[in-house]
């Protein structure tokens, strides 16, 4: 297959793009620097600069007839209180999470539209299921994201285009490097500080990249997707299901022992 992954220069893209170069795809790697590597092609590319994104893409498709499967990866973290946040944090932290990924998938849909055949994968994020504590823009970014997954299944299907979102738990990567991280003012100062260390911990304690190429390769090898995914310790996982099922009250309670509140 020929598989375009963003966000390769690192972490879960660059293990994702090496896993399935090994395995004989043809992968390209996007991301802003360029990156070393005999399995995948790298292509350096700012995907929040849409002519940059429409670039690569036609540079991809010198060589290649289609395609196959793109693999929305790129991302950044945000934390800090909501109230600290300031409007160009927001942006950047959107632009990137919601806007590029958005402009990566209009990019190679009409190539996979005039070849009836396509997957697509937004990596997302467990949090994104609900507001977690010092990262509301975070959740908020992702959780924009899986909405926009789900419009555009119904929008795409008649092409045998999929589209899903993979909703990831603590992943061990040096995301924390690369968070923003906004001022935090006087009177959260304290509470930020033990959820900023645990939240650190939990990363430290994560789950391995290379799982999540193991993932994604059963993944891709399914006929039919449902819109969402969820992978991750079972721990994380369960959040889920009992956002859904408990009184908002109780979850609020569970999440306040978890991350430390109480």
């Amino acid at each position: 297959m020929t598989i375009i992954i963003t966000g390769t220069s690192s972490g879960i893209g660059f293990v994702l793009a090496e896993y399935f170069g090994k395995k004989g795809h043809k992968v390209y790697g996007l991301s802003r620097k360029h990156t070393e590597s005999q399995y995948f092609r790298s292509i350096p590319t700012d995907i929040t600069d849409n002519t940059a994104v429409q670039n690569a893409i036609s540079e991809v498709l010198k060589t290649e007839s289609g395609i196959d499967v793109l693999i929305n990866n790129a991302g950044m973290g945000m934390v800090g209180a909501v109230e600290d946040s300031t409007k160009e944090d927001i942006l950047k932290l959107f632009n990137l999470n919601l806007v590029g990924a958005v402009q990566m998938m209009s990019a190679v849909l009409p190539k996979m539209r005039e070849n009836k055949f396509g997957k697509i994968i937004n990596i997302s994020s467990i949090g994104s299921e609900m507001g977690l504590p010092f990262r509301g823009f975070y959740s908020a970014s992702k959780s924009a994201l899986d909405k926009v997954t789900e419009a555009m299944r119904y929008e795409v299907y008649p092409w045998n285009i999929d589209v899903c979102s993979l909703h990831l738990g603590d992943i061990k990567t040096n995301i924390a490097e690369n968070r923003v991280k906004t001022k935090v003012s006087e009177p959260y100062k304290n509470i930020f500080d033990k959820v900023y260390a645990l939240m650190n911990s939990h990363v430290g304690d994560g789950t391995e990249p290379l799982e999540v190429a193991t993932y994604v390769e059963n993944l891709l090898n399914k006929n039919k997707w449902k819109a969402h995914y969820y992978f991750g310790k079972f721990g994380q996982k369960i959040g889920v299901p009992l956002k859904w099922i408990l009184p908002q009250g109780t979850y609020e309670n569970l999440m306040k022992k978890y991350n430390k509140l109480d």
